[in-house]
Protein backbone atom coordinates (compact mmCIF):
# COMPACT_ATOMS: atom_id res chain seq x y z
CA UNK A 1 0.00 0.00 0.00
CA UNK A 2 2.74 2.40 0.64
CA UNK A 3 4.41 1.57 -2.22
CA UNK A 4 1.63 2.12 -4.25
CA UNK A 5 0.94 5.60 -2.64
CA UNK A 6 4.75 6.74 -3.06
CA UNK A 7 4.70 5.36 -6.28
CA UNK A 8 1.26 7.66 -7.21
CA UNK A 9 3.03 10.47 -5.46
CA UNK A 10 5.55 10.43 -7.52
CA UNK A 11 4.07 10.42 -10.68
CA UNK A 12 2.20 13.51 -9.80
CA UNK A 13 5.08 15.25 -8.91
CA UNK A 14 6.69 13.83 -12.47
CA UNK A 15 3.96 15.49 -14.03
CA UNK A 16 3.92 18.61 -11.85
CA UNK A 17 7.73 19.10 -12.81
CA UNK A 18 6.72 18.32 -16.73
CA UNK A 19 3.88 20.81 -16.49
CA UNK A 20 5.57 23.44 -15.11
CA UNK A 21 7.64 24.99 -18.17
CA UNK A 22 4.40 25.13 -20.29
CA UNK A 23 2.29 27.48 -16.96
CA UNK A 24 5.34 29.53 -17.14
CA UNK A 25 5.47 30.09 -20.72
CA UNK A 26 1.62 30.57 -20.71
CA UNK A 27 1.70 33.49 -17.80
CA UNK A 28 4.74 34.70 -19.93
CA UNK A 29 3.06 35.25 -23.32
CA UNK A 30 -0.27 36.27 -21.45
CA UNK A 31 -0.86 40.28 -22.52
CA UNK A 32 -4.32 41.02 -21.85
CA UNK A 33 -3.82 44.75 -21.40
CA UNK A 34 -2.47 44.70 -25.19
CA UNK A 35 -5.06 42.86 -26.05
CA UNK A 36 -7.61 45.01 -24.46
CA UNK A 37 -5.97 47.88 -25.73
CA UNK A 38 -6.39 46.07 -29.45
CA UNK A 39 -9.98 45.73 -28.72
CA UNK A 40 -11.10 49.26 -27.38
CA UNK A 41 -9.37 50.89 -30.75
CA UNK A 42 -11.19 48.44 -33.07
CA UNK A 43 -14.16 49.45 -31.30
CA UNK A 44 -13.41 53.35 -31.52
CA UNK A 45 -12.15 52.86 -35.56
CA UNK A 46 -15.77 51.07 -35.87
CA UNK A 47 -17.46 54.27 -34.08
CA UNK A 48 -15.62 56.50 -36.23
CA UNK A 49 -16.38 54.89 -39.64
CA UNK A 50 -20.49 54.68 -38.56
CA UNK A 51 -20.63 58.23 -37.37
CA UNK A 52 -18.88 59.02 -40.54
CA UNK A 53 -15.63 60.79 -39.27
CA UNK A 54 -13.39 57.73 -40.56
CA UNK A 55 -13.48 56.64 -44.28
CA UNK A 56 -13.45 53.13 -45.57
CA UNK A 57 -9.95 53.59 -46.78
CA UNK A 58 -8.87 55.05 -43.68
CA UNK A 59 -10.49 52.52 -41.55
CA UNK A 60 -8.83 49.45 -43.70
CA UNK A 61 -5.49 51.26 -43.09
CA UNK A 62 -6.07 51.88 -39.39
CA UNK A 63 -6.92 48.01 -39.22
CA UNK A 64 -3.62 47.21 -41.48
CA UNK A 65 -1.66 49.09 -38.51
CA UNK A 66 -3.26 46.74 -36.17
CA UNK A 67 -2.88 43.62 -37.92
CA UNK A 68 0.74 44.56 -37.86
CA UNK A 69 1.29 45.10 -34.39
CA UNK A 70 -0.65 41.63 -33.68
CA UNK A 71 1.89 39.98 -36.00
CA UNK A 72 4.45 41.58 -33.97
CA UNK A 73 2.81 40.74 -30.67
CA UNK A 74 2.95 37.06 -31.80
CA UNK A 75 6.30 37.10 -32.91
CA UNK A 76 7.14 38.50 -29.44
CA UNK A 77 5.24 35.36 -27.74
CA UNK A 78 6.51 32.62 -30.27
CA UNK A 79 9.43 31.98 -28.08
CA UNK A 80 7.31 31.61 -25.29
CA UNK A 81 7.97 34.44 -23.20
CA UNK A 82 6.87 38.45 -24.20
CA UNK A 83 9.61 40.65 -22.43
CA UNK A 84 9.18 43.90 -20.82
CA UNK A 85 10.76 45.56 -23.74
CA UNK A 86 8.50 44.33 -26.11
CA UNK A 87 5.57 44.84 -24.52
CA UNK A 88 6.33 47.91 -24.07
CA UNK A 89 7.18 48.31 -27.85
CA UNK A 90 3.56 47.12 -28.15
CA UNK A 91 1.80 49.64 -26.08
CA UNK A 92 4.01 52.31 -27.47
CA UNK A 93 2.50 51.23 -31.07
CA UNK A 94 -0.79 51.10 -29.90
CA UNK A 95 -0.44 54.21 -27.85
CA UNK A 96 0.31 55.81 -30.95
CA UNK A 97 -2.18 53.93 -32.98
CA UNK A 98 -5.30 55.04 -30.49
CA UNK A 99 -4.33 58.81 -30.60
CA UNK A 100 -4.26 58.68 -34.30
CA UNK A 101 -7.99 57.51 -34.17
CA UNK A 102 -8.94 59.62 -31.36
CA UNK A 103 -7.46 62.56 -33.62
CA UNK A 104 -9.03 61.75 -36.69
CA UNK A 105 -12.70 61.39 -34.95
CA UNK A 106 -11.60 64.34 -32.87
CA UNK A 107 -10.65 66.54 -36.17
CA UNK A 108 -13.11 66.21 -39.24
CA UNK A 109 -16.16 66.67 -40.20
CA UNK A 110 -18.35 63.89 -41.61
CA UNK A 111 -17.01 62.76 -44.56
CA UNK A 112 -19.78 62.78 -47.54
CA UNK A 113 -19.45 61.11 -50.40
CA UNK A 114 -21.41 61.70 -53.91
CA UNK A 115 -21.46 58.11 -54.54
CA UNK A 116 -22.18 56.38 -50.99
CA UNK A 117 -22.15 52.79 -50.58
CA UNK A 118 -22.13 52.59 -46.40
CA UNK A 119 -23.72 48.79 -45.58
CA UNK A 120 -21.03 47.96 -48.28
CA UNK A 121 -18.71 49.55 -46.67
CA UNK A 122 -19.01 48.63 -43.05
CA UNK A 123 -19.40 44.82 -44.53
CA UNK A 124 -16.00 44.98 -45.52
CA UNK A 125 -14.55 46.48 -42.17
CA UNK A 126 -16.53 43.58 -40.30
CA UNK A 127 -15.06 41.04 -42.59
CA UNK A 128 -11.50 42.55 -42.00
CA UNK A 129 -12.28 42.14 -38.36
CA UNK A 130 -13.24 38.92 -38.75
CA UNK A 131 -10.49 37.65 -40.16
CA UNK A 132 -8.45 39.45 -37.56
CA UNK A 133 -10.49 37.72 -34.73
CA UNK A 134 -9.61 34.26 -36.61
CA UNK A 135 -5.93 34.88 -36.26
CA UNK A 136 -6.02 36.30 -33.12
CA UNK A 137 -7.92 33.24 -32.26
CA UNK A 138 -4.98 30.56 -34.42
CA UNK A 139 -8.13 29.49 -36.10
CA UNK A 140 -7.39 30.84 -39.14
CA UNK A 141 -3.30 30.93 -40.09
CA UNK A 142 -1.65 33.75 -41.27
CA UNK A 143 -0.99 32.64 -45.22
CA UNK A 144 -4.86 31.86 -45.35
CA UNK A 145 -5.42 35.54 -43.92
CA UNK A 146 -3.25 36.90 -46.24
CA UNK A 147 -5.44 35.39 -49.58
CA UNK A 148 -8.62 36.33 -47.52
CA UNK A 149 -7.73 39.94 -47.62
CA UNK A 150 -6.39 40.17 -50.70
CA UNK A 151 -9.95 39.40 -51.70
CA UNK A 152 -11.17 41.70 -49.75
CA UNK A 153 -8.73 43.92 -51.55
CA UNK A 154 -10.23 43.22 -54.88
CA UNK A 155 -13.54 43.85 -53.91
CA UNK A 156 -12.51 47.27 -52.18
CA UNK A 157 -10.76 48.07 -55.27
CA UNK A 158 -13.52 47.13 -57.51
CA UNK A 159 -16.06 49.53 -55.39
CA UNK A 160 -13.65 52.38 -55.51
CA UNK A 161 -13.67 51.54 -59.73
CA UNK A 162 -17.49 51.64 -59.26
CA UNK A 163 -17.59 55.10 -57.01
CA UNK A 164 -15.49 57.14 -59.74
CA UNK A 165 -18.51 58.06 -61.94
CA UNK A 166 -20.20 59.09 -58.89
CA UNK A 167 -22.87 56.88 -58.97
CA UNK A 168 -23.06 53.29 -57.70
CA UNK A 169 -26.00 51.64 -59.87
CA UNK A 170 -28.01 48.44 -58.40
CA UNK A 171 -26.49 46.07 -60.50
CA UNK A 172 -22.78 47.27 -59.31
CA UNK A 173 -24.04 47.04 -55.68
CA UNK A 174 -25.96 43.65 -56.23
CA UNK A 175 -22.31 42.36 -57.60
CA UNK A 176 -20.17 43.71 -54.79
CA UNK A 177 -22.67 42.18 -52.19
CA UNK A 178 -22.23 39.02 -54.05
CA UNK A 179 -18.55 39.21 -53.71
CA UNK A 180 -18.67 39.74 -49.91
CA UNK A 181 -21.25 37.29 -49.70
CA UNK A 182 -18.76 34.32 -50.71
CA UNK A 183 -15.59 36.11 -49.04
CA UNK A 184 -17.68 35.93 -45.58
CA UNK A 185 -18.73 32.83 -46.16
CA UNK A 186 -15.17 31.46 -46.75
CA UNK A 187 -14.03 33.18 -43.70
CA UNK A 188 -16.90 31.61 -41.87
CA UNK A 189 -15.92 28.38 -42.88
CA UNK A 190 -12.30 29.21 -42.47
CA UNK A 191 -12.83 29.76 -38.81
CA UNK A 192 -14.99 26.48 -38.50
CA UNK A 193 -11.96 24.63 -39.57
CA UNK A 194 -9.60 24.94 -36.65
CA UNK A 195 -6.38 24.93 -37.59
CA UNK A 196 -4.44 24.84 -34.71
CA UNK A 197 -2.22 22.60 -33.80
CA UNK A 198 -2.02 20.76 -37.57
CA UNK A 199 0.95 22.52 -38.69
CA UNK A 200 -0.71 24.74 -41.09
Amino acid sequence: MKSKLFTTSLLASALFVGLAPFVAMAQGTSTPRIDQAQQAISARIQQGLASGHITPSEARELYRRDRDIDVRESRFKSDGQATAQERQQLRADLDALGAEVERMIANRAVVTQPASTPGIDNRQVNISQRIDEGVRAGRISQREARRLLSRERDIARMDARFKRDGVVTQQERRQLQNQLTKLRQDVERAMRNDRRGRGY
